[in-house]
């Protein structure tokens, strides 16, 4: 059977017309891109599902083409049925707090375990989803320096990259019965208000800002919007399996990135973060921002993936 075919044979469930959408699930809806993700699939005209531990606190546009469910296993199944394409954004954050055994802990069950449960949902499904779409991060790769970062490129063996591996093993277990599977590994994204940005642009406002930690390792960035839209092209890109990098096609370095932070704010990039103090505030959760990951989307680009933002500059000055 072609991939075609396959997509057809899968197509939405309940669809009253050629024209009608598919369904979503998506996990993680509440977070930074699952929050802009929702947005633009409702106003697609998708219908979504959304899965939280409480869903009845999920702030939502109200809107008739969605509805909430738990992550309880039998609510989970039911739901698969009518589903087409599972979104997995959930996940603990690993940013803001030093990492105690607890943490780690969280950091790799809210990623790991969710992922199973999704899989065996999948799996009970007597009509199952198409497609799931697995969220990892380019922290599979470690600190690799200046290495061009491609989807070949070898793990890394720190905590992150070990939780990124057994993300996406868990999640490529669902191709076991027939579901493809999807594996965006997400950069540094950039928001309005969030994220990096939330973190540099004050110091920057008072005339404190400047790189954080090494100036010289590589940021793999991308706007909101762009990761938002690569989240959704595997739906109609049916070439688009296993892991693909989501970050802009130019990775820059924290030099280059904090000058051109000072550039659009009209503010001095003069005050460095230094490496020890990082490493002396949050220990082994400096980890992430002192790695050095020069990746880049090589099968987005085979794709046919066209970024709206692929120079930082015009990024950053469309966020700020």
């Amino acid at each position: 059977m072609s991939l075609q075919d396959k997509s057809l044979t899968h197509s939405k469930k309940h669809q009253e017309s050629p024209l009608a959408k598919e369904t979503i699930l998506i996990t993680g809806a509440s977070g930074f891109i699952g929050s802009h993700l929702v947005k633009t699939c409702l106003q697609a005209g998708y219908y979504v599902i959304l899965v939280s531990r409480t869903p009845e606190k999920l702030s939502i546009p109200t809107a008739r083409n969605c509805k909430k469910i738990s992550w309880d296993p039998k609510e989970l199944a039911r739901a698969m049925e009518s589903v087409d394409v599972v979104i997995h954004l959930a996940g603990e954050s690993v940013a803001g707090r030093r990492w105690s055994p607890e943490v780690k802990k969280a950091i790799r069950s809210s990623r790991v375990e969710t992922t199973r449960a999704l899989v065996e949902a999948m799996r009970q499904a007597e009509s199952k989803p198409r497609l799931m779409i697995s969220a990892s991060a380019v922290g599979i790769y470690g600190n690799q320096g200046a290495d061009l970062l491609t989807e070949k490129a070898p793990h890394g063996d720190d905590f992150l990259a070990e939780v990124c591996k057994a993300w996406e093993d868990e999640a490529l277990k669902a191709e076991d019965f027939g579901v493809e599977v999807a594996i965006p590994r997400i950069g540094i994204v950039l928001g309005k208000g969030q994220g990096v940005l939330q973190k540099m642009v004050p110091p920057f406002q008072w005339f404190l800002g400047g790189p954080v930690g090494d100036a010289s390792i590589y940021l793999p960035w991308i706007h909101v919007e762009d990761v938002v839209r690569a989240l959704l092209h595997p739906l109609d890109h049916l070439t688009l399996r296993g892991p693909y990098n989501v970050c802009a096609p130019e990775p820059v370095t924290m030099q280059e990135f904090a000058c051109a932070l000072g550039w659009v704010l009209r503010r001095p990039s003069w005050f460095p973060v230094p490496p020890t103090l990082l490493k002396l505030l949050f220990g082994e959760a400096a980890q992430p921002i002192l790695s050095s990951m020069r990746a880049v989307p090589n099968a987005l680009h085979s794709s046919s993936f066209e970024f709206a933002y692929s120079d930082v500059h015009t990024a950053l000055a469309d966020l700020l």
